[in-house]
């Protein structure tokens, strides 16, 4: 199938009625490349809720994207071998008339990764890193739970600077050890606090 990925903010554009025209101009690609996917990033930017929009400069133009998106999701152009994907992590700034059935009406709640899914992202990010024999990928995974997949990646890169400035240009002895993941950790916190992962599930239910 093909993938139609965009931001939401780069739909909007300073001239009247431009960001509409974009709106279309995405579902009209993806009728034509049909059997296609339209994947929305920051749906929260271009659908927020229109109490929150309704005194934005340029006219309301939050306002016109909305309502444009929702007349190409159900108006009189039916969406025919299209699937429409989003993504947010704020969904309660999304308005509820995008949420409504027949729309983008199915939510998913997606997770931090499990201990088991931290593992797979360690050996992926580590399968190109020399690692010392010390080092316990798995003992990794249980201390750093609430670490999202991007910040498992930096951990593993921070890992392999710190090994590189330890080992003072002696190429031959650039090993990663376990207590230069275990400084990795020290110097990258988690950004998903236990409030926001509350909040979510709150939201969910």
């Amino acid at each position: 199938m093909n993938f139609l990925a965009v931001k939401g903010p780069e739909l909007f554009n300073k001239y009247v009625g431009e960001s509409e025209k974009a709106v279309s101009d995405l579902f009209r690609k993806a009728r034509a490349a049909s059997p296609s996917i339209i994947f929305f990033d920051e749906i929260d930017a271009l659908a927020s809720q229109r109490a929150n929009s309704s005194n934005e400069s340029g006219g309301g133009v939050a306002d016109r994207v909305l309502s444009q998106l929702l007349t190409e999701l159900d108006g009189i152009k039916p969406l025919k071998q299209v699937v429409v994907l989003a993504a947010t992590n704020r969904p309660d700034l999304v308005d509820s008339a995008l949420t409504r059935p027949g729309r983008i009406d199915r939510m998913l709640y997606v997770a931090p990764p499990d201990e088991n899914a931290r593992v797979d992202i360690y050996n992926i990010h580590t399968k190109n890193i020399p690692l010392h024999k010390d080092v316990n990928l798995i003992h990794l995974a249980k201390i750093s739970s609430q670490y999202s997949g991007a910040e498992i990646a930096s951990i593993c890169r921070e890992a392999a600077l710190n090994s590189i400035e330890e080992s003072e240009g002696d190429d031959d002895n650039i090993y990663v050890k376990q207590k230069h993941f275990l400084k990795a950790l020290k110097n990258i916190q988690p950004k998903t606090t236990k409030d926001m992962l509350a909040f979510y599930e709150n939201f969910l239910k």
